[in-house]
């Protein structure tokens, strides 16, 4: 079993209550206000989880350099009060980062929930590989 550490609890408190942020500011008509603290507290939480060091080596790679900058070019931009362009650069900044892991991820939700409609419509293979 994976020990989990105090730095890493503490980094999902911060990262559910940037989540909380972010979906409430969005809810409130894109207020800049609760989005860039939002995005403080999300970007935090996930150096606590994972590292500096790590958080840094996987925003900076060569291969990721135009979904970081969207990405973090958006928090700038919210930072700066421009919230509804600044949330448009950070989705696909994130799509950009993610896009890799979006096979896994529907992979997994098709194995684990056995749901007729999306099998149907994205069929999958056994093995995670």
């Amino acid at each position: 079993m994976v020990a989990i550490t105090e730095f890493q609890k503490i980094g999902v408190g911060l990262m559910g209550f940037g989540l909380f942020f972010l979906l409430f500011g969005v809810l409130l008509y894109f207020d800049s206000v609760l989005l860039a603290f939002g995005n403080v507290l999300f970007l935090t939480g996930l150096a606590f989880i994972t590292g500096f060091r790590r958080t840094a080596h996987f925003f900076f790679q060569r291969h990721k350099f135009r979904g970081s900058f969207f990405f973090l070019g958006g928090v700038s931009l919210v930072l700066f009060r421009w919230p509804i362009i600044g949330m448009l650069a950070e989705c696909y900044g994130f799509v950009l980062l993610f896009r890799s892991f979006f096979p896994v991820a529907l992979s997994f939700v098709l194995t684990a929930f056995n749901l007729p409609f999306l099998n149907y419509w994205f069929p999958s293979s056994t093995s995670m590989v």
